[in-house]
């Protein structure tokens, strides 16, 4: 089970605000190509998005569905792979101090990738891990940077931006 950790210099309600939207999958997931809305609202039970992952001149056509939803601290994913088959992605928020520690973990379900999986496989896995998690930090780092912050004076009295 490749298992991967990642502190993103983000709070989490950003963090998820990225995960929750589907549009944006094809941006942090590594291989995959436009995403677009299959069903339902992402990132609802049931809710699926479709992609296409390139390969040289081939283009394989993928859908991931969302089959468990913690709102702003846990997503779960089945990644259906076509003949490679179908695979359970999980990724978790938690709070780390002013950031969000993200905890990332995927296995095959089913198909040849679950037929085929071994330690070179489980390699693999992780080097994609690393490089997806370095797209969502940056994906996020950026949406955070974006975000308005309030002033220090609203902070101490808890004040609303624009009132005095």
């Amino acid at each position: 089970m490749a298992v991967r950790h990642r502190l993103i210099k983000a709070e989490p309600a950003v963090v998820w605000e990225v995960l929750a939207d589907g549009n944006r999958y094809a941006d942090w997931v590594v291989g995959t190509g436009e995403s677009r809305p299959k069903q339902g609202q992402w990132p609802q039970v049931g809710a699926s998005i479709e992609y296409e992952i390139p390969l040289g001149p081939m283009r394989l056509a993928n859908q991931t569905v969302v089959r468990h939803c913690e709102e702003g601290t846990r997503l779960e994913l089945e990644i259906m792979a076509g003949f490679l088959g179908t695979a359970r992605f999980s990724i978790e928020l938690r709070e780390w101090g002013e950031y969000c520690l993200i905890i990332a973990d995927e296995h095959p379900l089913q198909g040849a990738g679950a037929v085929l999986h071994n330690v070179g496989v489980e390699a693999l896995i992780q080097v994609r891990h690393r490089s997806m998690l370095a797209r969502l930090a940056r994906c996020c780092e950026e949406r955070a940077q974006r975000r308005p912050t309030p002033s220090a004076r609203q902070t101490r009295t808890g004040e609303a931006p624009g009132h005095a």
